[in-house]
């Protein structure tokens, strides 16, 4: 007689979970890890990054931001914790302030508000730079935990160092008055469009505002 042969076990097929992307109803998204662990990682914080601007940081929410980088929820807070920690991550800076600083100072002291005004411009209307902007500017007016998020990488980031390397009196005060500006300024050209600002270049922009960023960061402010 010949020896049964046994079959061979075959692995239990695991149930797939499928996210919807918002916007395309019924369109199966992808669950689990990508291709990847940078791509999967990206890809969430683009999506954050969109979120957070269409909707600020009251609206968006971890399985929205998860449906449309078609990952679980679970990715998400898997690569970055809550949403708080999502959110900081997701309006750093494309450019470095650390980098920008010493460029601002050795140029013209007498132009430097023209100067920031400018180079923040230039840098915010970047097409790839737009959804961390956005990001910042709707969660400001949306949220006090992500708005004093905001407030600190202005303040302490940007415009405390640069206050405190010109060496002026009320360093910190000079920072915050600068901060509420920009502030102030992107909230109107931006998220408000309000015309003409909304469609005034840069250079014209930069030109009346510089003098007010002079005068908070190097004139008297009484």
């Amino acid at each position: 007689m010949r020896p049964k042969v046994r079959p061979e076990a075959r692995p239990v097929a695991q149930p797939h979970h499928r996210a919807c992307h918002p916007g395309h109803a019924g369109h199966p998204g992808h669950t689990g890890r990508r291709p990847g662990e940078s791509g999967t990682h990206e890809a969430i914080l683009l999506a954050a990054r969109l979120e957070f601007g269409e909707s600020g940081y009251e609206g968006a929410t971890i399985r929205a931001i998860a449906a449309r980088a078609e990952v679980d929820p679970a990715l998400v807070h898997h690569y970055f914790g809550s949403k708080e920690q999502l959110f900081e991550v997701a309006i750093e800076l494309p450019v470095s302030p650390a980098e920008l600083l010493p460029a601002l100072l050795a140029g013209d002291r007498e132009r430097l508000g023209q100067e920031i005004v400018e180079r923040f411009l230039t840098v915010w209307e970047e097409p790839h730079n737009r959804p961390v902007f956005m990001a910042m500017l709707r969660s400001v007016i949306s949220n006090e935990q992500a708005a004093d998020l905001v407030r600190r990488l202005l303040v302490k980031e940007i415009f405390g160092p640069l206050a405190i390397a010109l060496g002026v009196p009320d360093a910190e005060l000079r920072a915050t008055l600068a901060g509420s500006q920009f502030i102030g300024l992107a909230l109107m050209r931006y998220v408000g469009r309000v015309e003409p600002l909304a469609s005034a270049d840069v250079g014209t922009v930069a030109t009346a505002v510089g003098p007010t960023i002079q005068r908070y960061l190097t004139g008297d402010i009484g």
